[in-house]
Formats: C-alpha cells, sequence, structure tokens
C-alpha cells in the first residue's frame, strides 16, 4: 500500500493543503539549521556543504544526532568525538537553533506554560502537564488555526502559517531544557524515569494540514538514537482530516485522538466546522482501521461537555452506538470558559451522569481534570490569553498618555 492510499483501498485522495506559507529551512543568507532535518536530509546537507564524503555521511550523521537529540548539545565545538576541523567547518555552514523562550508561567498544579518565538517573529505557546508517574508535553503544529470551533478560544486566531518541523521538535528541545533532562554525555537515561515521557500534538492547529512537518518532527522524536520516545507515547489528535488520517497511520503510526464533541451532524456542524467536508460516517469509517494499520491500542474520542449542547443521556446513548467496534476510550472535557465564550460548562452531575452511560457499555470514560486554569493553559485557551494581556497592556499606555 502506497504512503497516500486510504485504509479502505479506495481511490487515492489528493493531498489536503492549505493556502499556507511554511518557512524554508535556511534563510536567504544564513546557514542551514540542523535541527527538524530528517536523517537523509542532514546526510545529504553534510555531503553538499562538502564536510563528509558519500562513505562517511551515514557515520557523521549517527555522531552528529547523538549530540543534537540525545545529550541535547547545540555547540558543535563540544562535540568532542570529531575533528576540529569538521567542527569548525559545522559552525560554519550550519546552525543549531530553537524557538526561543520569550516567558515562562508555572500553575499552582505545576503545569508550565512556554511562550516561544519562532522565525518572522510569530510566537505560539506549549504546555507541559506533569502526572503521577508521566509528564505530558501540548506540542502546537500551526501558528493559528483555521478549523474555527466554535468553542475552542484558540480557533478565534487567524491561521498564519504552518510550523516547520525544526519549530515542532524544538518545542521539545526547549521544555527538556527548562526540566534539566538531558542525559550525561556518553549515557543513554532512563526513559521510564523521564519527567517528559509524553507528546501530544493538541496544541495550536491543526496536525494533519501541517502532515509532513508534523511526521518529521515526530519521527525525530521517536529515533531510538535520540529522544527515544515510544511512538505509543505520541498522540496526535485531529478534528477530521479524514483522508490524512490514513498517512498518519502508515507513516508516524503514534496513537490518534480525534476531536469527536457531538454525535450528530447537525451539531458537529456548528462545534467542528470540518465536519461539513468530513462528515461523522465518513469519519468513523477511516477510523475503524486505524488501529489495525497503525498498530495503536485503541482511539481516543476527545468529548467536550457543553450544558445543553451535546450532554444529554440521548447524546451518549448515541455516542456508544456510532463507536461500536472501535477499540476506544473516551476522554469527557469539561468545558473551559472563557470571556465571551458562547457556551456554559456542563454539571459535574450531568458530566458524572454520561461518563456513566458510556463506561457500563464497556468503554473507559475518564473526565479530564483542569489543568493550568490560572495561567490559561488549559485545552482551547493556548495564546489568547497572551494576545489580551497585551492588548491590555498597550490600552493602559495609550491611556497613560491620552
Amino acid at each position: 500500500m502506497t504512503a497516500s492510499a486510504p485504509l479502505n483501498g479506495a481511490k487515492p485522495a489528493a493531498p489536503i493543503t492549505q493556502d499556507v506559507m511554511t518557512l524554508p529551512r535556511k534563510a536567504e543568507d544564513g546557514p542551514v539549521n540542523l535541527v527538524g532535518l530528517t536523517r537523509v536530509q542532514m546526510r545529504e546537507a553534510l555531503i553538499e556543504a562538502g564536510l563528509a564524503s558519500e562513505k562517511q555521511a551515514k557515520m557523521r550523521v549517527g555522531q552528529i544526532w547523538q549530540w543534537i537529540y540525545q545529550w541535547g548539545e547545540r555547540d558543535f565545538a563540544n562535540m568532542t568525538n570529531l575533528s576540529k576541523d569538521l567542527r569548525a567547518g559545522l559552525a560554519e555552514k550550519f546552525v543549531l537553533r530553537v524557538p526561543e523562550v520569550v516567558s515562562k508561567l508555572v500553575s499552582e498544579d505545576g503545569t508550565r506554560k512556554y511562550l516561544v518565538r519562532i522565525a518572522g517573529g510569530h510566537e505560539v505557546e506549549v504546555v507541559y502537564i506533569p502526572e503521577e508517574g508521566r509528564g505530558t508535553l501540548c506540542v502546537s503544529s500551526q501558528v493559528g488555526c483555521t478549523l474555527t470551533c466554535s468553542f475552542c478560544h484558540t480557533g478565534t486566531q487567524k491561521l498564519v502559517r504552518n510550523l516547520t518541523a525544526s519549530e515542532i521538535i524544538g518545542q521539545v528541545m526547549v521544555a527538556r531544557d527548562d526540566l534539566d533532562e538531558w542525559p550525561e554525555r556518553g549515557t543513554r537515561g532512563e526513559p521510564e524515569a523521564r519527567l517528559l515521557s509524553n507528546i501530544v500534538l493538541m496544541g495550536m492547529g491543526e496536525p494533519l494540514y501541517n502532515f509532513d512537518n508534523v511526521r518529521d518532527a515526530m519521527k525525530i522524536a521517536m529515533d531510538p538514537e535520540g529522544i527515544q520516545l515510544s511512538r505509543r507515547r505520541i498522540t496526535l489528535s485531529t478534528s477530521g482530516v479524514v483522508p490524512e488520517i490514513a498517512r498518519c497511520a502508515e507513516e508516524i503510526g503514534c496513537q490518534l485522538a480525534v476531536s469527536f464533541h457531538a454525535t450528530t451532524d447537525e451539531t458537529r456542524n456548528l462545534l467542528v466546522p470540518i465536519n461539513k467536508r468530513w462528515n461523522i460516517e465518513a469519519l468513523l469509517d477511516v477510523l475503524r482501521t486505524y488501529p489495525k494499520v497503525s498498530n495503536s491500542e485503541r482511539i481516543t474520542f476527545e468529548y467536550v461537555m457543553l450544558a445543553g449542547i451535546n450532554d444529554s443521556d440521548e447524546d451518549a446513548h448515541r455516542l456508544v452506538e456510532l463507536i461500536k467496534g472501535i477499540p476506544a476510550k473516551i476522554n469527557l472535557i469539561p468545558f473551559n470558559e472563557w470571556p465571551g465564550a458562547p457556551y456554559k460548562r456542563s454539571s459535574n452531575n450531568r458530566i458524572r451522569a454520561f461518563s456513566d452511560i458510556v463506561y457500563n457499555a464497556g468503554y473507559a470514560s475518564p473526565v479530564r481534570k483542569p489543568r493550568g486554569e490560572d495561567i490559561m493553559a488549559a485545552c482551547g485557551q493556548l495564546k489568547s490569553a497572551t494576545e489580551r494581556a497585551r492588548k491590555s497592556k498597550a490600552q493602559i499606555e495609550a491611556d497613560t498618555r491620552g
């Protein structure tokens, strides 16, 4: 089966694209950033730069790769198993650049929210959520978002551009810097004891609208000679870009989460407008074969609980019928209310009743505990709080000048 072929063997769909700029890896007048290059791309870059022969290139890539992704090194001069001439050549031709941390906020519950600046002066937010025995990093894949889901505050921001693979894996590296989690040089570290043990692509943007860069970044994260995260510890969340879900199964093979949120097309059209292009039936058709192709245990259905909109007993029963036959878990998400939001959070009693119906039908139905609400780091809130704070500060300054 080809990489772009649908799971059900139907005629291949055209690639899903957006009219969105993705910056090149190399500025017109600047050196190439090795962070974010695949092994094949790094090999080609070293050969083109005259720093490795065809025979040497694979070994050189392995050495540099280990320094960058296993030990977090950003200075070629410190790569001591390379010759001085090679280190000098690398410093002349290449850079090792990750996003710049503009600010960091730490919640009372330990959640950390980073505002990071990328090429062009754009900013995205990254969230680290510590839990007992694990730690999850919520990574962004686009600047802004094009999906305009009506309950999501992040979706109120206009889409600016896709993030590059460098900017995506760079978010992981920035968090590991802050957590002081790079192993000592010469050691591999202990993956099972990590503070950052999981990645979720649930930040700003729709990951499947930036597929190639997301794939390359996650392949780097999974590489056994570097950050070495298992594909089972990476979860990609999509609103339902049906043709690209097949590619995700075959080319990434990570866990999949789906922003489902409704049990009828009428309601889902309102909450998740992409449903007008690929409705519930089309989405469920491709999801039924995802676990087998990707060798995933199950699919996570994300379901935000909105009072009087999608939280009735009838919705719970419909949900159970819709996903019948799909290995699944249902994450119930209490709505994170934000100023001017058109919805209200379902009551605790209503959420509990909904959860009981799903659980009694044989599905895990945990209620997600809101994290980082005091720093606006919860689902659907990324970057918006920062934008509002800046506007407020600017308004105060304007009023003072006036």
